[in-house]
């Protein structure tokens, strides 16, 4: 694999990986009641997941292009990474609109 796969493949994880680590931040945060931090994470790991996006929307328009993308085990296991991001952002800001609704509650 030559460098400049190897910088996509890596992107692609490096940024999923950093917007599921801020989507479970935001949980936890959630549950010590801090809500602002909570959602400023979720924004941080929203962040993350469009330059994660990005990064695979230049091998999308490339393809387009003629510029053909060899799919191998990285490159499957970089997409990989970037959907269970995905879905557990999704997840997390429904955990956290959750606990914000349990919290409002108990404290009535």
């Amino acid at each position: 694999m030559n460098e400049e796969r190897m910088e996509i493949v890596m992107g692609i994880i490096m940024h999923g990986g950093n917007a599921k680590g801020l989507a479970f931040q935001a949980i936890q945060q959630a549950k010590s009641g801090d809500f602002e931090e909570a959602e400023k994470s979720l924004q941080e790991s929203n962040s993350e997941l469009r330059e994660a996006h990005d990064v695979q929307t230049d091998m999308l328009t490339k393809e387009a292009q003629g510029i053909h993308t060899e799919i191998d085990l990285y490159m499957v296991h970089a997409q990989d990474h970037l959907m269970n991001a995905i879905t557990f952002k999704d997840l997390a800001v429904e955990i956290v609109n959750q606990e914000k609704r349990i919290q409002a509650l108990e404290n009535k």
